[in-house]
């Protein structure tokens, strides 16, 4: 009996579909890396949201967000892993969640 159940469960396993697909995963990290999304600042389709802005004298200054939907996989990559920016907190991903990210972008540009 325990060779029929421990068989069949295999057999599941194996036929088993991917729970989510790389899309839903990508569009997820994409929302939620690391308690806040990539979309929060960037924009739904990347190419950057404005952040804030105030006066400095007589002019308005405008913070926003980078587009980084044009970034080659090395720059997108560097920009994630480094420390030094101003207001983009750090997420520590792995390199498939970066890739993930990198071709979340690059399949909503096409």
């Amino acid at each position: 009996m325990r060779q029929i159940f421990f068989f069949s469960l295999c057999l599941t396993v194996m036929l088993a579909n991917d729970f989510i697909t790389k899309e839903e995963y990508a569009k997820m990290l994409y929302h939620n890396p690391r308690g806040i999304g990539c979309d929060r600042c960037h924009g739904e389709d990347g190419r950057g949201l404005e952040l804030g802005r105030y006066k400095d004298g007589n002019r308005t200054v405008i913070i926003k967000a980078p587009d980084i939907t044009k970034l080659t996989f090395t720059k997108f990559r560097q920009a994630l892993i480094t420390k030094d920016h101003r207001l983009m907190p750090q997420y520590f991903l792995t390199n498939k969640e970066i890739k993930t990210l990198y071709y979340y972008l690059t399949k909503k540009r096409k």
